[in-house]
C-alpha cells in the first residue's frame, strides 16, 4: 500500500535537508486527509464544507456527494477525516464537523459508505455530537483517532466557554471515546457516574487540534493550544483532569490573567508532557512511523499555525519530549494537517484559500 506513484510539482522547494515537494494546490482551506488503501491516494476535507479525493498523481476531485451540511462560520466546517479500521471491507468514511443550532454550533462526528468510483458518501450516519451546543464560531477540536480496539477518539474544543472543560455534564473540552458505531463502552470512566456524560474519556482540554495513536504504547496523545502562551502535549488517561482552565502555563490575549486560574500546575490535574510557553498555536499531529529516513526515527511531527512551520520532537531515552527543530519556515505557510504516509514521507496541509498538499523528505 504505497503511496509512490510520479507526483505533479508545481513548485520544489530546497532547504538544509529537507525536501518539499508540491503535490496538489487549490485546496480551500483543507484541514484533514486519510490515505486509502492500495496506492489509491488521499481523501481531504476542506473547511468550507467540500470532501475531495486527491489521486497519488496530484488529481483533485471535484467535490465528492453526500457530506453533510457543515456550519461554514469561524473555526468550523468541515474537518477531520479517519477511515474505518475495516475500511477494506467496510468503505466506511468518518468525518467530523461543525453543526449548527438555532445560533450557536457544537462538533459532530458521522460516517458513510465511500462508493468505488469515490464520488458519493453513501448512506451518511450521525453517531455523536457535543452537548449542549455553545460555539460561535470557536474551538471545536475534532481530531479523530482509532485505536488498536477500534475505539474512536474525538478530541472536542471548548467553544470558547472556559469553564465547561471543568463540568462532567457538558461536552466542552473533552476527549471523548465512542465505538464505531456511537455506542459506548461499557468500561468508559464515567460511565457509572450519574453526574457525568459517558461519552468522557479525559476533560479540562482548551481546544485539541492535534491527535495520533502512538504506534508502539497504542496511546492516544494530543496537542491543543493555550491561550496566549501554554500549547501542550498531554496523553490523556481515563477520568483524568487535564487543568483548563485552573491550570495553564498562557494568559488571555489582551495580557490579563485567565481569571479561574490557579497557577501553571494545580492539585488534581495533570501536568503537561509538553508545554511550548510561547505558543507555536499547535494543529495536526504525527508520528513517524516510516523506514525511508532513518534520521526520524521515533519523530513526532506537530504543525504550527501562528509559527507557520512544521515542529519536530522526539523523545529521550527518559521519555521526556524534547523539540528538535521547526521545518518549513521559509514557505511562511500555516500549518494545518501533518501525517505520515505510507510511503514513508511526511505530508501536510497547508491553511489558505488556496492551500496546498505538500510531501516533506529528506535529500
Amino acid at each position: 500500500m504505497l503511496f509512490t506513484a510520479q507526483f505533479m510539482t508545481l513548485s520544489h522547494v530546497r532547504a538544509a535537508e529537507i525536501e518539499v515537494e508540491e503535490l496538489a494546490q487549490g485546496l480551500q482551506h483543507p484541514w484533514g486527509m486519510a490515505f486509502l488503501p492500495d496506492n489509491q491516494g488521499m481523501l481531504v476535507t476542506e473547511r468550507e464544507g467540500s470532501l475531495r479525493h486527491v489521486s497519488s498523481n496530484g488529481q483533485v476531485s471535484d467535490p465528492i456527494n453526500g457530506v453533510p451540511e457543515v456550519w461554514n462560520k469561524g473555526q468550523g466546517g468541515l474537518l477531520d477525516i479517519a477511515l474505518a479500521p475495516n475500511f477494506n471491507q467496510s468503505r466506511n468514511v468518518y468525518l467530523s464537523y461543525s453543526e449548527g443550532g438555532s445560533a450557536r454550533a457544537g462538533t459532530a462526528v458521522g460516517f458513510g459508505k465511500l462508493s468505488n468510483d469515490m464520488r458519493q458518501l453513501e448512506g451518511f450516519k450521525v453517531i455523536f455530537r457535543q452537548e449542549p451546543k455553545m460555539s460561535t464560531g470557536q474551538h471545536f477540536g475534532s481530531r479523530l483517532v482509532f485505536d488498536n480496539r477500534g475505539h474512536l477518539y474525538i478530541t472536542l474544543g471548548d467553544n470558547g466557554q472556559r469553564p465547561l472543560p471543568q463540568d462532567l455534564d457538558k461536552l466542552q473540552g473533552k476527549v471523548v471515546r465512542i465505538l464505531a458505531d456511537g455506542t459506548i463502552p461499557s468500561d468508559n470512566p464515567f460511565v457509572r457516574d450519574p453526574m457525568a456524560r459517558d461519552e468522557i474519556w479525559s476533560y479540562g482540554h482548551r481546544n485539541p487540534q492535534g491527535a495520533a495513536l502512538h504506534p508502539e504504547s497504542g496511546l492516544l496523545w494530543i496537542n491543543e493550544h493555550g491561550p496566549r502562551g501554554g500549547d501542550e502535549i498531554n496523553i490523556p488517561k481515563a477520568g483524568k483532569n487535564y487543568g483548563w482552565p485552573i491550570a495553564t502555563h498562557g494568559i488571555n490575549y489582551s495580557g490579563s490573567p485567565i481569571p479561574e486560574a490557579k497557577g501553571e500546575q494545580v492539585k488534581g490535574t495533570e501536568a503537561p508532557n509538553f508545554v511550548w510557553e510561547v505558543s507555536p498555536a499547535v494543529s495536526g499531529m504525527a508520528f513517524y512511523t516510516g523506514e525511508r529516513f532513518p534520521q526520524w526515527q521515533g519523530s513526532i511531527f506537530v504543525g504550527a499555525l501562528r509559527d507557520r512551520s512544521l515542529i519536530r520532537l522526539t523523545q529521550n531515552q527518559d521519555g521526556v519530549i524534547e523539540e528538535q527543530e521547526r521545518l518549513l519556515k521559509d514557505l511562511n505557510e500555516r500549518i494545518r494537517d501533518v501525517r505520515s504516509g505510507p510511503d514513508g514521507f511526511i505530508y501536510v496541509l497547508t491553511d489558505a484559500d488556496n492551500g496546498r498538499l505538500l510531501r516533506i523528505g529528506l535529500q
